[in-house]
């Protein structure tokens, strides 16, 4: 950073709450442009920051104690928030004193002497093969966009994909002859899913006949495989509200959501014997500690490798 920019944001690293913001702007830019993390990502994190703000009132932070953060640690847990997201602002408080520090407005980190909050690992929910089927047949023929939201559901299940890597998805993502689609995961890092024929059927289907349609209500020719009744890019929580609308209509419980439909993905390729690296690569997963979970998921599948590989199974 500037030495001019530097010294603005001492100066502005000062009691007064409004002055503070500043540093969260530029923590912002941080995360972006050194960090490269997903746009999603920053944007929790500043709210986190905003939450923290909030309790820190009129203090500076430069003269917070250890056991000011363990109050405010204390503060979170009274917030009734879940233990994801009280998880992740521990992690948002440590990565912004992290920044301060260098920057030099904090000599040393405190927030690094607080734990990390434990999580439960939760088995995700997964649809049964009815219950899915009913779900993917859902768009009636002749409805409004009924092409569309089959090839939606339809992509969402055969690529594990979540909803804004499916928002964002472009046409030259995706290849029918080949089959397979790239994914533009957290990150924006790149992967290759390959497509079943159920899925590229459904897409050949909206991509001739629905799409056409949809895109001549831009003005511009739009880049995006999925869009909208106007022509644009088909935003992340109307992914949702289709999805929880059909899902609801096959019976499925109120919790479904697209994020369903890629541990359905996941849980459904390791119990007809898919590797476990390989569905981490499809997932797009860092550690293949997180596609792990769904080995918990299906237990026929644990006693099966069990039964052929123990030897006294």
């Amino acid at each position: 950073m500037a030495p001019s920019k530097r010294k603005q944001l001492r100066a502005a690293a000062q009691p007064s709450r409004a002055a503070e913001h500043p540093w969260v702007e530029a923590f912002s830019s941080y995360l972006q442009s050194e960090c490269h993390l997903a746009t999603n990502s920053v944007v929790a994190y500043r709210r986190d920051l905003r939450r923290f703000y909030e309790w820190l009132g009129n203090r500076q932070v430069a003269k917070l104690t250890i056991k000011d953060l363990a109050d405010y640690a204390g503060w979170l847990h009274d917030q009734n928030l879940a233990p994801a997201s009280l998880a992740r602002h521990l992690v948002s408080l440590k990565l912004f004193f992290r920044y301060l520090q260098l920057e030099g407005i904090l000599s040393d980190n405190l927030a690094e002497l607080l734990g990390s909050q434990k999580l439960w690992q939760r088995v995700p929910e997964v649809l049964g093969p009815q219950v899915l089927e009913r779900m993917l047949e859902g768009p009636a023929v002749g409805s409004s966009c009924w092409r569309r939201d089959r090839a939606l559901l339809e992509l969402l299940y055969a690529s594990g994909c979540r909803a804004s890597e499916l928002s964002n998805m472009q046409l030259r993502d995706v290849n029918l002859d080949e089959g397979h689609c790239l994914c533009h995961g957290k990150g924006d890092k790149q992967r290759i899913v390959p497509l079943g024929r159920r899925a590229i059927d459904a897409l050949r289907q909206y991509l001739e006949h629905e799409r056409p349609k949809l895109a001549a209500m831009s003005m511009l020719p739009p880049a995006w495989v999925i869009l909208s009744r106007r022509g644009q890019r088909l935003r992340r929580e109307r992914i949702w509200e289709i999805v929880k609308r059909y899902a609801v209509a096959a019976g499925a419980p109120e919790s479904v959501g697209p994020h369903t439909l890629r541990h359905t993905f996941a849980t459904h390729l390791l119990a007809g014997g898919a590797d476990l690296r390989q569905v981490q690569e499809m997932l797009g997963h860092a550690s293949i500690a997180t596609t792990q979970i769904y080995t918990h998921v299906d237990p026929t599948r644990l006693k099966a490798v069990h039964k052929q590989f123990h030897p006294r199974a």
